[in-house]
């Protein structure tokens, strides 16, 4: 299995050259203008200052820039790390939901993730922007202004079927995330689904996840203020993607929010009256908004986190694993981000290696 970190600042791209040091295998920059450093500056950081990690995007969202755009970014990434960079894709929870908007739909995200497909192969495609229609190609590559020459495996994350559909039919592979996505063998069948449309075949496929991690303490239980503390911020961004679908379309909840929902719904419309609700997702991956604490219960840390003490969380990776998952990323916490780090490294990273 690959393990992975995700950076999102500037003041970050020292934990990367860390990780590369540790032997963490890729690095994930993400893609949030409302709320974390520009992406591709970032990643153009990350990839000069690394020497053996793979990086890239985790994920690009399409709707924020010209597919062409995106496929000249990381295709200049990859003349600054040949050979280690990869592109991963997705329709936009966080970094759309922030700006007040609802992320891509597929019918449109596919299109922008054919274009991308089709450059970054060295192809000819047809490109449609402002009611006008041409086929385009990337030119003067004499001058190798990019890097098409090593090839860049495309990511792209998705947790609904159609989604992880255009993995199979597109890409190298599927983001999920857990239990979000579904299942590893679920999301599996689902990315055959679209390789079988594309006549492609799934060898060479690899399946990540982007996980919520916790590493227990000697004596620590989930009610721990500790506990609370680390996981609580990443575990706030499902139950804020869970109440964007709800307050949008009226989903209701997993059977394991059901216990907390009726009051953060009530708590959420009384916050959103007196603010934008954009300004919920501010939180994300960042810090735990005190006013939410409550929500986070055992079961909701039981349900979005791989948890426990190191060989606990070894035994739930190799189960993963045996269902098709070869790579795993998380989150660390702000304040805590070198610290997990190389405790992650030097416990569960080396005992899986």
């Amino acid at each position: 299995m690959k393990f992975g970190i995700t950076v999102s600042q500037i003041k970050e791209v020292d934990l990367d050259v860390r990780a590369d040091q540790l032997g963490y295998d890729f690095c994930w920059v993400w893609d949030s203008p409302m709320i974390r450093s520009n992406l591709w500056a970032l990643l153009a950081l990350v990839a000069d200052r690394t020497n053996r990690i793979a990086v890239g995007s985790g994920v690009a969202i399409p709707a924020l820039s010209l597919a062409p755009v995106i496929a000249n970014a990381i295709a200049t990434i990859n003349a600054i790390a040949p050979g280690r960079t990869f592109l991963g894709l997705g329709t936009g929870n966080t970094g759309l939901r922030a700006m007040g908007q609802t992320p891509m739909t597929i019918a449109a995200f596919e299109q922008h993730v054919r274009v991308i497909r089709g450059l970054l192969c060295g192809q000819t495609v047809s490109f449609e922007a402002n009611g006008i229609c041409e086929d385009i190609v990337f030119q003067s590559l004499a001058l190798e202004h990019i890097n098409l020459d090593d090839p860049i495996p495309i990511h792209i994350g998705g947790f609904g079927p159609r989604a992880q559909a255009l993995a199979g039919e597109y890409g190298e592979g599927p983001i999920t995330g857990i239990p979000r996505g579904g299942s590893i063998p679920d999301a599996l069948a689902n990315v055959k689904i679209g390789a079988d449309r594309a006549g492609r075949r799934l060898e060479k496929f690899e399946t990540y996840a982007l996980v919520n991690l916790l590493l227990l303490r000697p004596g620590e239980t989930l009610t721990s203020a500790r506990v609370l503390n680390e996981v609580g911020s990443s575990i706030m961004v499902n139950i804020h993607f869970m109440y964007d679908r709800y307050r949008k379309l009226g989903t209701p909840p997993p059977d394991y929010a059901q216990p907390i929902w009726e009051q953060y719904v009530a708590f959420r419309k009384a916050r959103d009256a007196e603010r934008s609700f954009t300004q919920a997702h501010e939180s994300h991956y960042g810090h735990l908004d005190p006013a939410e604490a409550r929500f986070i219960t055992p079961e909701i840390i039981r349900a979005f986190c791989i948890a426990g003490q190191p060989d606990e969380i070894v035994d739930q990776l190799r189960v993963l694993e045996a269902q098709g998952l070869t790579g795993i990323n998380f989150i660390a916490p702000a304040e805590r981000q070198y610290t997990m780090c190389d405790e992650f490294a030097d416990t569960v990273l080396a005992m899986m290696r």
